[in-house]
């Protein structure tokens, strides 16, 4: 797994078409897939491009997203990346060239986009193993749930200690 943490430097020897690349941005990550000669294909609503800082964060209220085919270097900017093709040991990867050809055919098109269910990491799980799957987004709703969680435990402690406190005063 290729991993770059400094400024990029945009040796695409390492990278094989059809790689999924993971791009960190602020607070989130994009992906796109390696379709070969230092090109990528990704899913990219209007707000989404290489140095939006947290105009980036804005591609999470729109409801549409266009598919691009860009030099990885645009795509990355200054941020950092690596190749992870995490899922290969779950789901086969469905052949390159396959692979390729899907993304190249929807270059252009303009797909629904909603950040649980149809963003640009499910783009390219779908493109690469045929499965639309985010784990940023189930990250996420696990965080949430967790957060919940401890605010609910949180707050009933708190409430025994309150009710305890009356009680002593009582007596």
């Amino acid at each position: 797994m290729a991993s770059y943490d400094e400024a990029p430097a945009f040796d695409t020897a390492n990278l094989e078409p059809g790689d999924l690349i993971e791009i960190f941005r602020f607070g989130y990550q994009h992906w796109a897939i390696y379709v070969g000669n230092g090109y990528v294909i990704h899913l990219a609503p209007p707000t989404e491009f290489a140095g939006a800082g947290c105009a980036s964060l804005m591609s999470t209220l729109t409801d549409k997203a266009l598919v691009k085919k860009e030099l990885l270097r645009d795509v990355v900017g200054k941020n950092r990346y690596r190749v992870n093709n995490k899922h290969d040991a779950k789901y086969p990867p469905l052949p390159l060239a396959k692979i390729v050809h899907r993304a190249e055919e929807r270059v252009g098109q303009e797909l629904e986009y909603k950040v649980t269910s149809e963003n640009c990491e499910h783009f390219v799980n779908e493109l690469r193993y045929g499965v639309a799957k985010s784990d940023q987004v189930r990250d996420a709703l696990v965080g949430v749930g967790i957060a919940g969680l401890g605010l609910a435990a949180l707050g009933l402690f708190g409430a025994a200690v309150v009710k305890k406190k009356k009680n002593q005063q009582n007596q």
